[in-house]
């Protein structure tokens, strides 16, 4: 009999928790790692996360340590959920630690402020594994919804498909289901941008601007991302998946959402600063914001919307200046 596979999660926030959940519910030894020792220690002797999730339970194969070295020990899987702008620093420190077959997998949705690049592109920059060692997980995966075992799908994408399988299998669940995909571009990318839609659909809904506003930003923001996403050679179906509509949808639609929680805050008037204060987790739309309009002019990708966002948050423009400007661009056909 084969053993059990190993997999070590780098993050204990509320993502990373979770999905080491489903990981053991699928079968899986799984080792959390994080900075902090207190929440190692809470998560080892009252199995629970009563920081980021408090009152739910954490499987008994689930066990948590601060130190790299024994998380990595055996792990046929590196699972990377830590704010996408410090996975390269991070990652330059465990790297060193890495089993020659681990598959990393990014289960986070950002661009790299600088460089815009994608995450997988910053794992292979760091570590030097071939693309066929570096997997996405993706979709409308809310971690509150997951931790309570209530009904989520996926997508799990990797160039290698066994590759994809393999890990497909490892995160298997009664609850949690799994798609796979080799079409790792346009999965980031559905991703990363959503979360950008999602502070322009928070900003909307803080506004009070109604359930129109909202279906038009949702879908002009899923336009922009299949443009960008065409021109950097991915799939445009893959953008009405998991990883794209899905996602999308709910982001925009939930108040468990970060970004879409961040942007009400900003529509309903709360200055950048006044947001960050009250927000206690990452939104990784505010600063992915920047490099993904970055990508995009490197692309020559028009994307008014996320243009529109780095303006609210980073440029200090009223909301109602802003949404004046998006909506006096000239005319277009829809299909352009």
């Amino acid at each position: 009999m084969t053993h059990p596979a190993k997999a070590a999660v780098f993050g204990t926030g509320s993502w990373g928790t979770a999905f080491g959940m489903v990981l053991a519910d699928a079968g899986c030894e799984v080792t959390l790692w994080g900075r902090r020792a207190e929440v190692a220690e809470a998560i080892n002797t009252t199995r629970t996360n009563p920081g980021y999730l408090p009152g739910i339970e954490l499987p008994e194969s689930v066990r948590a340590t601060t130190d790299a070295v024994e998380a990595l020990d055996g792990a046929d899987f590196a699972v990377l959920v830590v704010p996408s702008q410090t996975l390269r620093a991070n990652l330059a420190d465990w790297t060193p630690h890495l089993g020659s077959d681990t598959v990393l997998v990014s289960m986070m949705k950002g661009v790299e402020l600088g460089t815009a690049k994608r995450m997988s592109e910053v794992i292979e920059d760091v570590t030097k594994v071939s693309a066929d060692r570096v997997a996405v997980i993706t979709g409308p995966n809310l971690a509150k919804e997951i931790a309570e075992r209530r009904p989520a799908a996926a997508v799990v994408a990797c160039q290698d498909e066994s590759v994809a399988q393999r890990l497909q299998t490892a995160c298997h669940t009664s609850y949690f289901r799994p798609y796979t995909n080799t079409d790792v571009v346009g999965c980031e990318l559905g991703g990363a941008v959503k979360n950008v839609i999602g502070l322009a659909v928070g900003i909307a809904d803080g506004m009070g601007l109604g359930d129109n506003a909202k279906g038009s930003l949702i879908t002009r923001g899923l336009a922009e991302t299949t443009r960008l996403g065409l021109a950097m050679g991915a799939d445009p179906l893959t953008f009405s998946g998991l990883a794209g509509l899905g996602d999308l949808v709910a982001t925009c639609s939930s108040p468990l959402s970060r970004n879409h929680t961040f942007g009400t805050n900003l529509g309903r008037g709360m200055t950048l600063q006044e947001t960050i204060a009250v927000t206690s987790q990452t939104a990784e739309g505010v600063k992915s914001c920047e490099s993904v309009l970055d990508l995009a002019r490197r692309h020559g990708v028009d994307m008014p919307i996320t243009e529109t966002v780095v303006g609210i948050v980073h440029e200090g423009k009223p909301p109602m200046v802003a949404l004046g400007e998006l909506m006096s661009r000239s005319a277009k056909p829809e299909r352009r």
